[in-house]
């Protein structure tokens, strides 16, 4: 019995078939990353302060500045960092009923009493236009911001869930087609919603497709190559976020209406259908469906393309599991080493998300220049791709894997103590917690893919990614109104979930060099699949002496 991993090594294990579908697939991880934090941009709440409509055409009639008009219409609050001007009460005053001259020097409203805002926001818009200051969403509707971000996990949360389910039972093209269309068509809604609930509803089906199609995606390709290119090619894979990070400022430095920028983000997504003339279905999904003849002719293209020359042997290509065509979400949990796996994984996708997406969004209310921030936090990303490359074939996946996330919780702990008038030390410290943190989220994956046999591998990893759309539920509103008791707070909280999932790794199996399991005994009885990996090396030797000595095999 011939498996694909054996015919792969013959049709070639990433050769220019593999890299010209994987070059065309780490184009779909850039816009993700607008998606997924371009709360930071579409959602940024300048300074803003009450709105009374008298002050308002007395400042135009008088010509006084807005700082002017603001002393007559807000009072002073006394905070953490000294008195300043409220955002959300204003002076109870009524400016039609009282004489109100050009000159306001000797006005002392210092003892007037105040009211929550009734007229509205001014806003300092500081040249950008947000959909904070579109649907006033300040003050009690504050955390309506939150519920942006929520929303798209909640899509992320059933469109992971059910497009893993799809790419297990109808394959992994046509569903990553399939949430392509829909992003495109979602993405578009949600630049032209006309109110606040159409945002929401647009905004979750988008994520509905959006992290379906890159799961489908990065599972697709980790299939195509052999087991030496898997973590090469799921680290740089993922490392194309980092890239869509990088643009995604620039982007919002010169396009500064969030919805002309949701249209940019949501393009790529458009021109990713052409890819159903360009990308394959996955040989061994179609093993796992018993459509052999439709996966031995792709694995012909592939050997052709990659100038390699099949033996006979591939007409014995089978796959072990492929009287078992249903994916059940039982299967992830019905034996104990697939249960320990996956709840282990599941809390590290949940963690992962939380600290990710947290740190990033703090970065929109600490006050500094949320460009450079942005850049700076996405440039951190790069040296993690790299360590993951230079440490996970020298030291193993799991030992990397558990330092990430207790270097991360470590440096949110320190981060969260260290006096504000110390910036760079708080900002390297930081950096270094952005770093962990991306080291994990990106070895969550492909760890994930490793741990799971083949006819389940899509939805093992879509089950427990939906973790990650919990957390990113969560993470705003662990972030925004926490920050309102104590800036640091949801550093602190940051922290604990990180040290808390790095212990957990440890108790994951080691996956450095073992095959991709195929059934659920590889998991259960890892032994077996060693010995038998090791009677198919001996095996396809002997083939490949054979034909290049072209002898009889019986003789060799």
């Amino acid at each position: 019995m011939t498996t694909f991993d054996d015919i792969l090594k013959e049709a070639g294990e990433f050769g220019p078939f593999q890299k010209r579908i994987f070059a065309m697939m780490c184009m779909v991880s850039m816009p993700w990353a607008g998606v997924y934090v371009g709360i930071v941009f579409q959602g940024f709440t300048p300074d803003h302060w009450c709105r009374d409509p008298a002050v308002a055409e007395k400042r135009q009639a008088c010509g006084w500045s807005l700082d002017e008009s603001r002393s007559l219409t807000v009072p002073l609050v006394h905070s953490s960092g000294g008195p300043q001007q409220s955002s959300c009460e204003q002076y109870e005053v009524d400016w039609n009923a009282t004489e109100l001259t050009c000159d306001t020097q000797e006005l002392d409203l210092s003892k007037t009493p105040t009211r929550a805002c009734k007229g509205g926001w001014e806003y300092d818009y500081k040249g950008r236009k947000s959909f904070v200051t579109e649907f006033d969403l300040v003050c009690s509707d504050a955390w309506l911001v939150d519920m942006f971000q929520a929303t798209l996990n909640i899509g992320f949360l059933i469109g992971s869930i059910a497009t893993g389910y799809l790419a297990d039972r109808f394959g992994r093209k046509i569903s990553f087609l399939m949430s392509n269309l829909l992003n495109g068509i979602a993405g578009i809604l949600v630049a032209v919603a006309p109110n606040y609930v159409a945002l929401l509803v647009f905004r979750t089906l988008y994520g509905f497709g959006v992290k379906g199609g890159w799961v489908v995606g990065y599972v697709l390709i980790t299939e195509l190559v052999g087991v030496e290119y898997r973590r090469t090619v799921g680290v740089i894979y993922q490392m194309f976020f980092s890239v869509g990070i990088l643009i995604l400022p620039l982007l919002a430095y010169f396009i500064t209406d969030w919805r002309w920028l949701q249209v940019v983000i949501t393009v790529p997504y458009i021109l990713f259908l052409s890819y159903y003339w360009f990308i394959p279905e996955s040989p061994r999904w179609l093993l796992s469906q018993n459509k052999k003849s439709k996966a031995v002719e792709i694995t012909e293209a592939m050997a052709k393309e990659n100038k390699m020359t099949l033996s006979k042997n591939i007409k014995n290509l089978t796959d072990e599991n492929s009287n078992s065509c249903t994916a059940s979400f039982m299967d992830l949990i019905r034996t104990p080493k697939m249960r320990k796996h996956t709840l282990i994984l599941s809390f590290n996708w949940f963690t992962s998300a939380v600290v990710y997406q947290g740190l990033i969004m703090r970065l929109g209310i600490l006050g500094g220049n949320v460009y450079i921030d942005f850049l700076i936090s996405g440039l951190v990303e790069f040296p993690a791709a790299f360590l993951i490359l230079f440490t996970i074939e020298r030291v193993g996946r799991r030992i990397p894997f558990a330092s990430a996330n207790i270097v991360a919780g470590a440096a949110c702990f320190i981060t969260a103590f260290i006096p504000d008038h110390m910036f760079w030390f708080k900002t390297v410290v930081a950096c270094i917690g952005r770093l962990g943190i991306t080291m994990t989220f990106e070895m969550v994956v492909f760890v994930n893919t490793e741990l799971y046999p083949t006819y389940i591998r899509n939805l093992g990893v879509s089950v427990c990614s939906t973790l990650c759309d919990v957390g990113g539920i969560v993470a705003p509103f662990l972030l925004y109104r926490l920050a309102v008791i104590w800036l640091e707070l949801p550093l602190i909280i940051f922290g604990s979930l990180a040290f808390v999932a790095g212990g957990l790794v440890l108790l994951l199996p080691e996956t450095r060099g073992v095959p991709l399991p195929e059934t659920i005994n590889d998991i259960e009885f890892p032994e077996r699949m060693k010995e038998n990996a090791a009677l198919k090396e001996q095996q396809l030797n002997n083939l490949l002496l054979h034909v290049s000595t072209n002898k009889d095999p019986a003789t060799v």
